[in-house]
């Protein structure tokens, strides 16, 4: 496993807080029982968010460890872990079926 590039854990660390933040926001729009689409509005804007924190940890993925298990001759090991990564993106995936409540 090769190390997180800087820029990529200052960006992820940047947004989870971020979103940190924001679901604070939110738990308190519950809490004070604002009006649904208000707060399912906010919720989709935190899933945005983390969507975006995936895609930085993809592309820090693909540069350091993606990279470097290919160099090593690891091409069909790496590319199995990717399709089983892309089970937790929803942009490939869709919308996810028959949730619980």
């Amino acid at each position: 496993m090769a190390a997180m590039k800087e820029i990529h854990k200052a960006n992820a660390l940047n947004r989870l807080k971020t979103v940190r933040g924001h679901l604070d926001s939110v738990i308190a729009m519950v809490e004070a029982e604002r009006y649904c689409p208000e707060i399912m509005k906010q919720v989709s804007a935190l899933q945005g968010s983390l969507e975006g924190v995936n895609r930085v940890l993809l592309q820090n993925h693909l540069e350091t460890c993606v990279a470097h298990a290919v160099s090593e001759g690891r091409t069909g090991e790496i590319v199995d872990e990717l399709l089983e990564t892309m089970r937790y993106t929803a942009a490939v995936t869709g919308p996810a079926r028959n949730e619980e409540n």
